[in-house]
């Protein structure tokens, strides 16, 4: 073990969180915990790792469930097609290994919404493979650490620190050294405001010499975010309301929302255009919009805005929603295919974007 990991793997005994999955190696359990919390954080992402083990303790009851059933639990965490993907590696487990979850990273890469971070991942938690980790925890101390200037999102940047990360690998107890990396970069090495002054790699850090901690990793700029501006119409016969399950295609798919009128923006959210919600290019009701409510609803609906607009945003895509009540005899209503009357106590029943779930969460729908 290099001076560097030994360091890292003291600190991160001393320091590290107790967290339920790092007290076991079998690779079904951290394949869960691991996927849960990508692109989320720790607090969040605990909770839901708790119930889909408790609802899901062997990667054969995984696979047996409906993706209905997975979705719903999954339901606040967004990137659902994570869930879907994890639907999907479960019954390949029980189809190609025979019910057994691979520890090995070749055959883990084989199995759906498995990168190889994850396999690394896995592999070196629960056999030991000498894979090293890199993630955003992991290039921002090597960046640092060694003062590298590479952009951590560009092709030449992922082959550095993949080699790096490589080269600085404990061989003996490389899951160990990859849990202590992660770690590290999670509670001391953080994004803002590091703990430089206490810190064990103080004097071998190339940023920290050279004044360089706030610039480093360096990362390409991100392409403006698309924006959206969808319309719900909340329409109810009696004690059911219309709701529509989401095709493929697009986000949230086999989601289940209100009916959805979307108006195309050809404006991209970028620092440069204001993105203000109250602004007038993000105001309700332009002609196109109540010329298609109109051939759903026909011209007797009654139609007030209930809220809106809610600013929602997702990785490259920020949605403005706008909800409205929308009065009429289910027989003047042009349905569409998808399109279904559910009982609102049914709702909570259905796994539903975040968006929706937030607005029945403020409204009161009985």
């Amino acid at each position: 073990m290099s001076p560097f990991s030994a360091e890292i793997v003291r600190w991160y005994q001393e320091n590290k969180r107790d967290l339920p999955w790092r007290h076991t190696r079998d690779p079904y359990v951290i394949w869960l915990s691991e996927i849960i919390l990508q692109q989320t954080r720790v607090d969040q992402g605990r909770p839901y790792f708790e119930r889909f083990l408790e609802q899901y303790p062997t990667v054969q009851a995984f696979s047996q469930a409906s993706e209905d059933e997975i979705l719903r639990l999954w339901q606040g965490l967004g990137y659902y097609s994570r869930a879907r993907n994890m639907h999907r590696a479960a019954k390949q487990v029980m189809e190609h290994y025979q019910g057994q979850f691979p520890t090995a990273y070749h055959e883990l890469l084989q199995l759906k919404g498995i990168g190889e971070y994850t396999a690394s991942a896995i592999s070196s938690f629960a056999a030991d493979e000498a894979r090293a980790v890199l993630d955003g925890n992991v290039f921002r101390v090597l960046s640092r650490y060694f003062g590298v200037d590479t952009p951590i999102n560009s092709g030449a940047g992922k082959k550095v620190f993949q080699a790096l990360a490589q080269e600085v690998l404990s061989e003996n107890q490389p899951g160990l050294h990859n849990q202590a990396m992660m770690e590290f970069g999670a509670l001391h090495c953080t994004p803002k405001k590091p703990d430089c002054l206490n810190c064990p790699l103080r004097l071998g850090c190339v940023a920290w010499e050279n004044g360089t901690v706030g610039e480093l990793p360096v990362k390409l700029k991100a392409k403006p975010a698309r924006r959206r501006i969808f319309h719900y119409l909340l329409i109810r016969d009696g004690d059911r309301i219309l709701m529509n399950k989401r095709g493929a295609g697009d986000i949230w798919q086999n989601l289940y929302e209100f009916h959805l009128i979307e108006e195309i923006s050809l404006i991209e959210e970028s620092p440069s255009v204001s993105m203000d919600p109250t602004s007038s290019a993000a105001q309700p009701g332009s002609e196109k919009f109540f010329a298609e409510l109109a051939q759903y609803v026909g011209p007797h609906a009654e139609i007030s805005l209930l809220e809106g607009p809610i600013k929602h945003v997702l990785s490259h895509q920020h949605l403005f929603a706008y909800f409205w009540s929308v009065r009429v005899l289910p027989s003047e209503i042009k349905k569409k295919a998808g399109w279904d009357y559910v009982d609102t106590k049914e709702l909570n029943t259905l796994a539903k974007p975040k968006l929706i779930v937030s607005f029945l969460e403020r409204a009161i729908i009985n």
